[in-house]
Order: structure tokens, then C-alpha cells, then sequence
């Protein structure tokens, strides 16, 4: 009998004994009269354990059947499922095996089952909270992830996300390589499905920014810093009207961080259940399972309503814009050369002014090729390489033998030592000018 219980007890046995009214005790025990006249009927017939709930001891009538606990626990205890949090292995015995119980029991049973165990939580250093943006498309934070996401399945990919800074809504692909054109084609698309937001939040990455490079032992205090060149996508968000913005520290883009810190766990282990082991299957399972997921769950309401991105211009050639561009020079023959390769501007295009004058290449993500002459693209044709002669073969050098190791067919032989030309000639019976 608990200490309440045994209050209870008290208080009861005073009104029996007429020390207070039924209505004092109601007041003490905090329930109706009328249920005291019924605990004091109780207690006359049952004695103390009237106090007692009646299922006390007893199985809950909405208890889970031990044969769905033991059917759940032989599920999570398999290979596929290892490492699963209670939250995670919840969805997953309610999505895929028809078991629905609350995240608490499914917790308990992993203890018990010790599947799972409760990590103690370290003291992180704390860096300035910063309030989200206000609005949707107001800033976009953008970073790749490097991680084993296949668990050795399958080849080494690496995630590409955009995540807006005041909802949480997200943008991923998995890729093989983080390169420029790569990044250009999520960018697209995220172009294609929103407008152009004000700001893109990103790392200092080669990709986005041009570093000065020094000598180790120079020292760069002193030295004013030299204005570089922008990188092919510096260039694109410039002519797209879209603010860059270079985070100092990752903790300063931790909404992007937390992110893939979600995927790391959670999305790793959607792929292993889902058996993802190439890229197409991976970015399958990411597009129909995962984001329409964190859509659901994790995307909150802005401050304000208003939507900050800014719809394409009917004109904005984004093929053009997201591609690498290059300058080059048209010589006096109408050409211009591309990676060791001549092109040439067809005649109806050559205009005047057009000889030494500068044009922009662009090689687009689909692979083309294409050059623009002040506001118009100019049609090019690949110039027929010149043929040259063959090269003479090299005559092959008499060879000569060199003596076997060991001969001494030169033994006691000394230059200083040997006779005249013509004693050795007369020796040998030969005459020059005459015959025989």
C-alpha cells in the first residue's frame, strides 16, 4: 500500500467513525460526496483494501500482447535495422510491418532488448543564436556533404543541399563529384522550381571563391589583398541578380550543418532498408521517400508570408548564364580557337569590327558549344585539321657486336708499339699502284 493510499485510508476511517462529515472528507480526498459514500460502503465490505485500485497488479485490458513484443524485438534485432533510434524504428515497424505502438513502448522494448540505450548528452560550447529570416527565399544556405551514404554498398557519393534559412524547406541530390557543373545543375533546378531567392550562404569552398595564392613565408599582413577573378559561379549568381554570402565558420551555416547531420543518421539507414546501392537508386529513395518526409515534419512557418523570390525574366537564358565562360580573341580569318581546336564564324555573320575583337565562349552543361558576339551567338563550325607528311622512319644504325666477355683476341696488342702503315703493308706482299 502506497502513502496515498494509506491517506486515503485515514481520512476514510475518520468519516466512519462520524469524527467528520462525508462532505470534509470529499474535501480532503478531493473527490465528489457521493464517491465517499461509496468508498465508506467499500470499506465495510472489503475492509482496507477498498483503497486499493482493483487492477492494481493486474494486466492493463489495452495491453500489447507479448507475441507482437517479441515479433517487433525480432525485427529491429536484424542487421538492416542496427543502430535505429526509438523515433526511427517506430515509423519503420508502422510504415512497413503493420505494428503500431508509441515511440515510449518501442523504447522500452529496446532496452529491454538492449537494442538501444539512452547516450549521455556533452556539455557542446554555445556560439550566438541567430534569429531565422524573415520570409521564404530571403536567404538559402548551400553545402555539400562528403559521407559514406551507401555504407560501402555501392561507389563513394556526396549530397548536395539548399536549405531556406526561414522555413527549413529543402532541395538535395546525391552526385559523384562536387564540381562546378554539378552544383550548377541543382542550382537549375532550384531556379526552375522557386524564381531567384536574394541570397545564397555558403562556404569558402574553391567553388564559390577565388583564393590569392602566397608564398608560405610571405607575409600577407601587410600586403593588400589583390582583387581576384570570380569562379564560374560567382559569375552566374552575378548575372542573375542573386547576393553571395560567405559563411566565416561552420557553425555560422548550421542550419545546412544540422541537416546533413539528420541525413547522416537517418537518410543512411533509409538507404541500407531500401537496399540503395547506385546513384540513380539512391537519388530515387532521396526524391520519393526522404524530402517528401522533412517537407512534412521539419519545415516551419515564416515570420511573414510574403514569398522573397523573384521570378526568371522571360529573356534569362539560363543555359547560358549556368555554363563555363571563357573569352576569346577572333583572329583575322573569322576563327577562334577553343582548346587546341579552330572555329569558324559563318560568313553571314562576319561583320566589321568583328576581327580582333573579344567573344564569349560558353561550353553549356549538356556539352555544346556556344559563342556570343555582343548581344547575338554567332554560328560556328569546326575547321578540318590540316593534314600533315608523315614523318621519314628513322633507318635503323648498324649494330655492332661487341666482343664476348673473356676474349683475348687483342691480348699483348699496344698502338705505340705496332709498325708503320706501309711496313705492315709491305709485310703483307701488297704493292699499291700496280697489278699483277
Amino acid at each position: 500500500m502506497t502513502q496515498a493510499e494509506r491517506d486515503r485510508l485515514v481520512t476514510l476511517k475518520k468519516a466512519k467513525q462520524k469524527k467528520i462529515t462525508q462532505v470534509e472528507a470529499a474535501k480532503e480526498l478531493d473527490v465528489w460526496p457521493r464517491h465517499v459514500g461509496r468508498l465508506l460502503a467499500a470499506l465495510k465490505q472489503k475492509g482496507d483494501k477498498a483503497v486499493i485500485h482493483g487492477l492494481k497488479g493486474k494486466q492493463s485490458n489495452r495491453a500489447i500482447c507479448e507475441a507482437t513484443k517479441e515479433r517487433a524485438i525480432a525485427i529491429l534485432s536484424k542487421p538492416v535495422y542496427e543502430g535505429f533510434g526509438p523515433t526511427l524504428a517506430m515509423e519503420y515497424l508502422q510504415k512497413k510491418h503493420e505494428i503500431n505502438v508509441s515511440k515510449e513502448t518501442v523504447r522500452k522494448w529496446m532496452k529491454e532488448a538492449g537494442l538501444w540505450r539512452a547516450k549521455k548528452k556533452k556539455v557542446e560550447k554555445l556560439h550566438p543564436r541567430r534569429e531565422r529570416r524573415s520570409c521564404l527565399g530571403e536567404l538559402v544556405q548551400w553545402d555539400t556533404s562528403p559521407h559514406d551514404w551507401l555504407e560501402g554498398r555501392g561507389e563513394e557519393l556526396k549530397l548536395i543541399a539548399m536549405i531556406d534559412d526561414a522555413t527549413s524547406r529543402l532541395l538535395a541530390r546525391f552526385v559523384r563529384h562536387d564540381s562546378t557543373e554539378e552544383n550548377m545543375q541543382l542550382l537549375w533546378t532550384y531556379l526552375e522550381k522557386n524564381g531567384r531567392p536574394r541570397a545564397f550562404y555558403t562556404d569558402k569552398a574553391s567553388l564559390f571563391h577565388t583564393t590569392e595564392k602566397r608564398k608560405r613565408d610571405e607575409p600577407g599582413v601587410d600586403k593588400d589583398p589583390v582583387e581576384m577573378p570570380p569562379t564560374q559561379i560567382a559569375r552566374a549568381l552575378q548575372e542573375l541578380g542573386i547576393v553571395w554570402i560567405a559563411a566565416h565558420s561552420a557553425q555560422a551555416k548550421g542550419r545546412v550543418e544540422r541537416n546533413f547531420e539528420t541525413a547522416q543518421d537517418r537518410l543512411v539507414k533509409g538507404l541500407r532498408v531500401a537496399g540503395a546501392k547506385t546513384l540513380e537508386q539512391a537519388n530515387e529513395y532521396l526524391e520519393k521517400e526522404y524530402l517528401p518526409w522533412w517537407q512534412e515534419t521539419l519545415i516551419v512557418e515564416p515570420a511573414r508570408e510574403e514569398d522573397a523570390h523573384r521570378a526568371l525574366s522571360p529573356g534569362t537564358n539560363l543555359a547560358g548564364i549556368l555554363s563555363h565562360v571563357e573569352t576569346r580573341t577572333v583572329d583575322d580569318g573569322y576563327t577562334i580557337r577553343v582548346n587546341g581546336k579552330r572555329y569558324q564564324v559563318a560568313r553571314e555573320q562576319m561583320t566589321a569590327g568583328m576581327r580582333k575583337a573579344k567573344v564569349r565562349v560558353e561550353w553549356r552543361l549538356d556539352g555544346s558549344l556556344a559563342v556570343r558576339y555582343q548581344e547575338r551567338y554567332l554560328s560556328v563550325e569546326l575547321c578540318p585539321e590540316p593534314t600533315r607528311p608523315p614523318r621519314p622512319e628513322n633507318k635503323a644504325k648498324p649494330v655492332r657486336h661487341k666482343p664476348a666477355r673473356g676474349s683475348d683476341w687483342n691480348k699483348n696488342f699496344e698502338l705505340k708499339k705496332a709498325p708503320p702503315l706501309w711496313k705492315a703493308a709491305q709485310a703483307s706482299g701488297y704493292r699499291s699502284g700496280g697489278s699483277d
